[in-house]
């Protein structure tokens, strides 16, 4: 899984501790450009430690993180952030700052590495506020907003980091079922405009509708990965989870429904 030559990204036989504690097993990954990747799993599953690890946030003690082929620890800070957006699940913020200039330290990686000028700043600035529909709060305090508006804007600073690869913790924290839907949008135009894309999501019904790709983890290792038909089985959604999960289409996207018993 990890060997493809079109990779930006890969994982191979990675491992690592947290507070001494293991939380990935061997993990291996390929994250290739124009591709979306759920990571899905129960709770523990070790799916935000992986996006930690792909990030450079979580270093690994067994296997390697690779950035085309390079140690992704040589990278320097700066242009890791250029290259690498990540959005943790916890969405804090504690600075009183307007939104426009929350969604403008995004840009920063850019201005360190003097690869950047005001005029691409303002446009990858409002371009990111006009996807997650936040133009409109521009001017109001951060810590003003409701936890869905928040995550937005959040999630809006990460995209105007132009990275080649967006990482999402869990970024439906919150939102309402239009603004979830309106990710779905956001996620596939990023792939489409050749970005990678690696979300951790608990909504399967979503996973298997944004995902080109599907990662099943439990116990911090990798049970099954490839197309969300694939993966998502009611067999292997049982074993993973504990809970018999019926999987039924509805005009073509699955839905997953619990069997009550």
């Amino acid at each position: 899984m990890s060997d493809s030559p079109s990779a930006i990204m890969t994982l191979d036989g990675v491992s690592a501790r947290l507070s001494g504690r293991p939380v990935l097993a061997d993990v291996s990954l390929a994250i290739e450009p124009g591709a979306v990747i759920a990571v899905v799993g129960p709770n523990g599953a070790g799916k935000s430690s992986l996006l930690r690890t792909a990030a450079g946030l979580l270093a690994p003690t067994a296997g390697a993180v690779r950035w085309r082929g390079l140690p992704l620890a040589a990278l320097a800070a700066a242009e890791r952030a250029c290259r690498i957006a990540y959005l943790p699940q916890a969405q804090t913020v504690h600075w009183p700052m307007g939104v426009r200039s929350i969604v403008a330290l995004g840009r920063m990686p850019h201005q360190m590495l003097g690869v950047s000028t005001p005029e691409r700043d303002a446009a990858a600035i409002d371009a990111a506020m006009a996807e997650m529909d936040v133009g409109m709060l521009a001017d109001r305090s951060v810590l003003a907003l409701s936890g869905g508006e928040r995550g937005r804007v959040l999630m809006a600073r990460a995209l105007a980091q132009e990275p080649e690869l967006l990482i999402a913790d869990e970024p439906t924290t919150g939102l309402d079922v239009a603004h979830q839907v309106a990710l779905v949008g956001v996620l596939r135009r990023a792939a489409a405009a050749g970005r990678a894309c690696l979300v951790a999501l608990h909504d399967l019904a979503l996973a298997s509708r944004v995902a080109d790709r599907v990662v099943l983890m439990r116990d911090g290792r990798v049970v099954a990965a490839g197309a969300p038909r694939d993966v998502l089985s009611e067999a292997r959604l049982a074993a993973v989870y504990g809970v018999a999960l019926r999987v039924v289409e509805i005009d073509g996207a699955a839905v997953f429904v619990p069997r009550v018993v």
